[in-house]
């Protein structure tokens, strides 16, 4: 005999393709509001793995050095040199290979040989730059041989070059290449420190409002199915058939509904890879879910559905007679202030340290207290904000002379839950906006420039005379200079060394945020710098040693000895700059005839504009192209770094109000369905359209007004101690303050005109209760 399905199981599926067209409307509400919470959570747990697809491709074409240091370059061995320039805020890699004839070596992957003496492989993006401005060719010398492979690039729009050179043509500072392949990425997308607070940020601004969400949808006419499960229950079904019958709609919902995000993430991945966001381009196979996405998204919302559902059916199971006659809800819990007085005092405790002037930025404490007072906080602020609507209900309805409001304030002291769900994801999402703002000023902080010039520094022994002449004609250089260290017999010795600038006066103004008084041209000077302390063993009246070569020439080399003065020569250099820390200023006229400093750096000044950076980098690559080009402030990695993770946090936020404006719609509807009995039984009673639509709109202000204000200032406390605790400068948020609050008042705003129901005198007989 053929297994019967449990009866349960049966009776869930009658009611199912009974329920007629209202409980279809509820069955697809439920399942599109599962669709797009299950889309969301698809594209945020991915994230992970777009990132480690990124690392992970970097990792494998890295070049390996020969190690050992019997080791040293041969005319047979395979040399390469690695040079990144800033594009912009996006990092611009070239790798010179020079291979000798008949070398072969096993190719990094995307490319199915290394490139020839002459020949440059480029990737696609570099090629679209490359015909945009034919100016950048100078940086790749030869002939565009052919396109670098997806495999072997960390992105669609990654700027990434092999340039094919001879032996002889690339410097000493070329090391021989053993292969291609490493553990680790030179340089993750996002580093783990910081990937760690974009996990918590992700957490906060979505994987909370979308709990709320995902419990708003499981939970959809929640009275009219109690009732309904309750009668079932008098009918003699046993409390666990009466759950199972239950679970069978809300869990064929969320299946169904899961199964739709999970495809509209998938094609939103390929519709997005193609697009990219700021800083961060993935190829569509990195987005795509993978096994464990999988099992979180088809098996953990039908369990999130599950649990949330369980809840009202056993009330309705183990009290059929009370629900069935509409009696008075139990009040409701308040458990959720053991969450939300713990969490407001430690954000608390941390803004008291800093109103104090005690900086708790440092210590591995702040890595677990500040997180977890955040979700403390934010879980408190959903589950205490029923307990004290109903307080406050209770004691305005005891007061008022208004009938609205006494209306409102009844059902809101009876029923404080049917006004909640409409209001959470909205106090979630300012709660939430709260925080990404912090992120952001902290983020702003970090990129912002502090200067309004540009320094670039290039190592001496790379340039000759003539080409340091033509690099001080570039375009959009105002200014160059030369600095040197004094020279020490061996490098582990404890004599003092100084630093001294070749310049004369014009040169150190245009280096100096402040133009110094009393330079004098043709002397050696004396410089201090008010805002650097000066070092003691640096005594003015003792000579230093300095080497000078002719003409670049190794091995032909003097000392040149230099007196320190004891008069100063007082200037503010720009920061960051090399200048800041010169001991010395000495005239190019002081130095003897043919000769020049025999190392150091070339230093070069511009504006900070960013055309100007990158149309001064693009000329310094087309004279020197395999020279390395330090823009002296700009790390170029960090600062996609934190592109990538503004792009990032903007994607979680966007998220983030979807789904919290998604729930309040949702909510709303539902909410208007079920209260339509109750709105015929006022009509029947000659109540006013006015006086109900107002009860209605007080009765979702109220929970929505207090849980606002709370979130608003639980986010600003919360916003504050992750600042103070965050090791930057800026610790208290004045200038997002007017935002929030114009959101928080639009959010009012909104809520009002959308709670008024549409209320009217002709009553519809299947709306009055009948018991």
């Amino acid at each position: 005999m053929k297994a019967r399905p449990p009866v349960s199981l049966l009776i869930g599926i009658r009611l199912l393709r009974g329920a007629g067209r209202a409980g279809l409307a509820r069955f697809l509400l439920m399942s599109l509001g599962c669709a797009m919470g299950v889309a969301c959570l698809a594209a945020v747990l991915t994230i992970p793995a777009i990132l480690s697809a990124h690392d992970s491709r970097a990792a494998a074409r890295e070049p390996q050095p020969v190690t050992g240091a019997l080791h040293t370059r041969s005319a047979d061995d395979t040399v390469f040199l690695t040079r990144q320039d800033p594009y912009g805020s996006q990092p611009f890699t070239r790798i010179f290979v020079g291979r000798p004839a008949g070398a072969h070596l096993p190719p990094p992957p995307g490319i199915d040989h290394l490139p020839g003496a002459g020949e440059v492989l480029v990737s696609p993006r570099l090629r679209e730059v490359l015909a945009a401005q034919p100016g950048l060719a100078g940086l790749l010398p030869g002939r565009v041989a052919g396109t670098i492979g997806p495999a072997g690039l960390t992105g669609p729009d990654e700027l990434y070059a092999y340039i094919g050179r001879a032996p002889g043509q690339l410097p000493a500072s070329a090391r021989p290449l053993a292969g291609f392949g490493s553990k680790w990425a030179p340089t993750p997308a996002v580093d783990s420190s910081t990937l760690d607070i974009l996990r918590f940020a992700l957490v906060c601004l979505v994987l909370l409002p979308l709990a709320v969400f995902l419990s708003v949808c499981a939970r959809l006419s929640a009275e009219a199915r109690a009732r309904r499960l309750a009668a079932l229950r008098l009918l003699g079904l046993s409390v666990k058939d009466t759950l199972r019958v239950n679970a069978v709609e809300t869990v064929a919902a969320a299946l169904l509904g899961a199964g739709l995000g999970v495809g509209v993430y998938a094609l939103a991945n390929e519709v997005l890879a193609e697009v990219g966001l700021p800083g961060l381009q993935w190829y569509p196979p990195d987005g795509r879910p993978t096994t464990t996405v999988l099992a979180v998204c088809l098996i953990g919302c039908p369990g999130l559905a599950w649990f949330v559902g369980r809840h009202r059916a056993r009330e309705a199971a183990t009290r059929p007679l009370q629900v069935r006659r509409g009696a008075r809800p139990r009040p409701p819990k308040k458990y959720g202030l053991l969450l939300l007085l713990p969490g407001l005092g430690v954000v608390c405790g941390y803004c008291v340290l800093g109103v104090l002037g005690h900086d708790p930025s440092e210590g591995p404490a702040n890595a677990v207290f500040v997180p977890v007072g955040v979700l403390l906080t934010g879980a408190g602020l959903v589950l205490a904000l029923a307990p004290v609507t109903a307080w406050l209900a209770r004691r305005l309805a005891g007061t008022t002379q208004s009938l609205p409001m006494a209306l409102a304030m009844r059902r809101n002291e009876v029923e404080p839950s049917s006004s909640l769900r409409v209001v959470t994801g909205l106090v979630l999402l300012v709660y939430a906006a709260s925080l990404a703002q912090g992120l952001l000023v902290e983020l702003a902080h970090i990129s912002r420039p502090t200067s309004s010039t540009q320094e670039y520094a290039l190592p001496l022994g790379d340039l000759s005379e003539s080409r340091r002449i033509r690099m001080g004609q570039v375009e959009g250089v105002k200014g160059q200079a030369v600095a040197m260290s004094s020279w020490v017999p061996d490098a582990g010795s404890s004599e003092p060394r100084i630093t001294a600038v070749v310049a004369d006066c014009a040169q150190l103004a245009a280096f100096s945020a402040v133009p110094p008084r009393g330079c004098v041209d043709g002397r050696v000077q004396r410089l201090t710098d008010p805002e650097v302390a000066e070092d003691p063993a640096v005594r003015p009246g003792r000579s230093y040693p300095f080497l000078l070569s002719a003409g670049g020439r190794a091995g032909d080399t003097e000392k040149f000895r230099v007196t320190l003065p004891r008069d100063a020569l007082v200037i503010q250099a720009h920061q960051p700059s090399a200048f800041v820390g010169a001991d010395v200023l000495i005239p190019p006229s002081a130095l003897p005839a043919g000769r020049q400093p025999a190392t150091g750096s070339f230093l070069l000044l511009s504006d900070s504009a960013p055309d100007t950076v990158r149309a001064v980098l693009d000329g310094l690559g087309t004279l020197a192209p395999t020279a390395e080009v330090e823009a002296v402030g700009v790390n170029v990695e960090a600062l996609q770094q934190i592109t990538v993770v503004k792009s990032l946090l903007a994607a979680g936020m966007v998220l983030g109000r979807a789904i919290g404006v998604a729930a309040f719609a949702v909510s709303a509807a539902d909410r208007a369905m079920e209260r339509r009995g109750r709105l015929a039984m006022l009509n029947l009673l000659g109540a006013r359209p006015l006086t109900v639509r107002a009860a209605q709109c007080i009765q979702v202000l109220l929970p929505l007004a207090v849980g606002l204000v709370g979130a608003l200032v639980a986010g600003r406390l919360a916003e504050s101690s992750y600042l103070i605790t965050g090791g930057g400068t800026v610790h208290w948020d004045a200038e997002g303050l007017p935002l929030l609050v114009a959101c928080t008042v639009g959010i009012l705003l909104t809520a009002a005109l959308a709670s008024l129901p549409l209320t009217r005198r002709h009553v519809e007989i299947q709306h009055i209760r009948r018991d």
